[in-house]
């Protein structure tokens, strides 16, 4: 694998609400705010895409979503092209995507970027006309130091975790195969398999995960965590937990929601080998006011281990970062605007106000306008 990078800039244009994001800084701690509607959930979705992108799934992906009709600012009456150009390290990947009059895209460009050879900056073309990415394909031909390594390792270790889904039939609550345990998949539907590698294998952060999940739920004491073989040979497990002085096996029902949620997040938080950047959409949902402090001090703590991209409408995490580490996001002429503040301009404020008191006084923006 070649070096993986976290995000220095990002261009979007032409995506969902968001008609032109150009060259916006990600730091260490990215946490997004704003009202309902603005397009936080469309910035995370734009990960999502690019993660089809990179898994030749685009076509597919772009069907579940109605169409390229549904994905263009406005339709194609309005906007001709999807475009992205994300930077990281050394590197960079741009592609444009056109519609085609099926409903799907294709590429009218691909490139890699590399800015760190004898000659400057230099661009590697990969085509247009083609309808699937071609950067897998030409990472899978060509040795580990070629720019596509860098590329695509960096952007295969962005993941987006989505731990909203905590139903009966959710994944995280369900038996999950024994040895789907190489990384937390992106709804912990393998939870389970994924503690049971960490226990075994890196007992010191498995413990440290117990005992965080532990502040937020007094009554919680450990996971209990036995494969079972199936009549197939296959051997599959199922996330259960004990409380505290009792050995009875309790399942994922009998835990709220929000616990459930908590699990999920500390265990992305606290993995030992991270992706480089995460990207959460609204981890609040559900959470008690404590957990969501605890919560905020996890954000802090793993963003010096990986980057952090967190989608919030909390006021109470808000109080846990300061003004350099918001992206505010508004609505203006009906379309998404991202900016980063600087805050030494709400110094006076802050001396009386919590960053969370100053948004909800819509002092900093991203507040729905009466």
């Amino acid at each position: 694998m070649g070096t993986i990078n976290p995000i220095n800039y990002l261009t979007i244009k032409g995506f969902k609400s968001i008609r032109h994001l150009d060259k916006l800084p990600l730091t260490n701690l990215n946490i997004l705010i704003g009202a309902n509607g603005v397009g936080k959930s469309n910035f995370v979705s734009y990960f999502r895409l690019l993660g089809e992108v990179l898994e030749n799934r685009l076509q597919v992906w772009t069907a579940k979503q109605g169409g390229a009709d549904r994905i263009l600012t406005y339709g194609v009456k309005e906007t001709a092209v999807v475009s992205s150009y994300v930077e990281f390290g050394l590197n960079g990947y741009l592609f444009n995507l056109e519609s085609t009059v099926e409903g799907g895209f294709t590429f009218s460009r691909e490139a890699l970027f590399f800015n760190g050879s004898l000659y400057g900056k230099t661009w590697k073309e990969l085509g247009s006309g083609h309808t699937e990415a071609k950067l897998p394909e030409r990472y899978q031909k060509t040795s580990s130091g070629d720019e596509s390594h860098y590329c695509y390792d960096s952007i295969t270790s962005w993941r987006v975790y989505h731990f909203h889904d905590t139903s009966e039939t959710a994944g995280v609550k369900r038996l999950c195969s024994l040895h789907d345990n190489e990384y937390l998949r992106t709804d912990a539907s393998n939870l389970a398999a994924f503690l049971y590698k960490l226990k075994e294998e890196a007992p010191l952060e498995y413990q440290q995960i117990r005992k965080t999940i532990g502040l937020a739920i007094p009554f919680f004491d450990d996971f209990v965590l036995k494969p079972q073989t199936l009549p197939s040979e296959e051997q599959q497990i199922r996330l259960l937990w004990k409380q505290k002085d009792n050995d009875y096996a309790l399942w994922p029902s009998q835990l709220s929601d929000g616990s459930i949620r908590f699990m999920c997040l500390v265990t992305a938080l606290l993995q030992p080998k991270p992706p480089s950047t995460i990207i959460i959409d609204e981890p609040e949902l559900g959470l008690h006011p404590y957990a969501i402090t605890l919560l905020g001090g996890l954000l802090h703590s793993a963003s010096t281990r990986m980057q952090i991209v967190v989608s919030t409408q909390s006021v109470p995490l808000l109080n846990e970062f300061s003004v350099n580490d918001l992206i505010i996001v508004e609505r203006e002429n009906e379309v998404s605007v991202f900016k980063r503040l600087n805050e030494e301009e709400f110094s006076s404020w802050l001396d009386d106000y919590s960053v969370g008191e100053l948004w909800e006084k819509n002092l900093l923006g991203g507040r729905p306008r009466k």
